[in-house]
């Protein structure tokens, strides 16, 4: 074990901290099909910067999304995930851009904020025409990678949209899941570029990988028929956890 802690350059406490929190985020993406990222760096960010989690996260993701990529392909809604990608392919190379000229900090914010007050009106039972539109399917895309370039919360405005839909649990998850396969793949490239995806970076992703594995595991046997009513007022309701989350460590 102490090799372990070693390889990953943490220390003991960290290490086992981050395998807790790993897994349990697992158990959430299970059932959710989203937001393993976003626990983790809810939590992990106080003693990891954000440059070391996310290449790390992206094995993380990988591992989650290759366990249930094939009931997200069965019961996906896929022209609304192609249509997702394909906006958020778009959409990431301006948001980069644009995290050169504004201040990161007021753009999560901004971000942040807009997740909660969509969060609380879908939560509220209005329902949001314009998003059954074209143009609000590759409009919600293209926000989604300005966002994730810009703020690093693009996932969050996907889930948004996907459960805006009028769209049964298991639909709505496996388009969740398929997206943030599909998406994986693509950041996969832009770490390439950047030089992110450093040996370290894979080396904690690698070890920490089997408790996602176990994580997902638990999660996916929770997401079981009597469940799904439930599915949406708790994947709206995690949302604006995690929004708020973030909000209290930007203000912190």
């Amino acid at each position: 074990m102490d090799s372990l802690i070693t390889a990953v350059d943490l220390t003991p406490g960290q290490f086992w901290l981050t395998l807790l929190v790993v897994f349990g985020a697992g158990v959430v993406r299970g059932f959710s099909g989203f937001a393993l990222s976003a626990i983790i760096m809810a939590i992990a960010a106080v003693y990891l910067s954000p440059v070391e989690l996310i290449p790390m996260m992206w094995w993380l993701e990988m591992t989650a999304s290759l366990m249930m990529v094939r009931g997200g392909w069965k019961n996906a809604d896929r022209s609304v995930v192609f249509g997702l990608v394909g906006g958020s392919v778009v959409g990431l190379p301006l948001g980069l851009w644009l995290t050169l000229s504004i201040p990161v900090d007021a753009s999560r914010l901004v971000a942040l904020s807009v997740i909660i007050v969509l969060a609380a009106i879908q939560l509220r039972r209005i329902r949001m025409k314009f998003l059954a539109t074209a143009p609000g399917l590759y409009g919600t895309g293209l926000v989604a990678g300005v966002v994730t370039g810009l703020a690093g919360v693009g996932g969050m405005i996907v889930a948004l949209y996907v459960l805006a839909q009028e769209a049964v649990a298991r639909s709505m998850r496996g388009s969740l899941v398929l997206f943030l396969f599909l998406s994986s793949l693509a950041s996969m490239v832009i770490h390439i570029l950047f030089g992110t995806m450093t040996l370290l970076a894979v080396t904690r992703g690698l070890i920490f990988a089997p408790a996602v594995v176990l994580g997902v595991a638990v999660g996916t046997l929770m997401f079981q028929p009597k469940y799904e009513p439930y599915y949406k007022p708790f994947c709206l309701v995690l949302l604006i956890v995690l929004a708020a989350a973030g909000l209290v460590r930007l203000f912190l």
